[in-house]
Parts: structure tokens; C-alpha cells; sequence
């Protein structure tokens, strides 16, 4: 599974960035989590709002700090 957290390093980047990692280690996923800064990169997804997450290519949130149990919902779901 790879994860990718977007948003250029904000306050709000950051928290998604540990939820992301938090969920992940307590739901025993095996999970690639990258951090993706690059404004060009970000566009790439479609997303113009800070923070978003990524999950095997799909946009699951744009714009607020996801929690741990959202997160976890995504990465669980077989």
C-alpha cells in the first residue's frame, strides 16, 4: 500500500503527516507513507487544498486533518 500525504509542510501538513503514520502503525498495515511538498507534484493529484491524503492513488481527503479512525478506515478497508 503506498499513503501519500500532500501539503508543502504547514502546522496542518504535519498533523495529517503523524496521523497518517500513527494510524498505520496501530492498524499493523504494511504501508509506504511519503510526504509530497512539491506544488507541481501536489497538482498532479488534482488537489489544490493542504492538506490531502493519497491512498494507492486515490484522493481520500483534501483540505482538513483526517483523523486516526478515518485513516485507518481507508487503509483497512480489503
Amino acid at each position: 500500500m503506498e499513503i501519500k500525504v500532500l501539503g508543502p509542510g504547514c502546522p496542518k501538513c504535519e498533523q495529517t503527516e503523524k496521523n497518517v503514520n500513527e494510524a498505520v502503525s496501530e492498524s499493523g498495515v504494511d504501508a509506504d507513507v511519503e510526504k509530497v511538498a512539491g506544488a507541481m507534484e501536489i497538482a498532479k493529484y488534482g488537489v489544490f487544498g493542504t492538506p490531502a491524503v493519497v491512498v494507492d492513488g486515490e484522493v481520500k481527503s483534501v483540505g482538513k486533518i483526517p483523523t486516526k479512525d478515518e485513516i485507518k478506515a481507508w487503509i483497512t478497508k480489503e
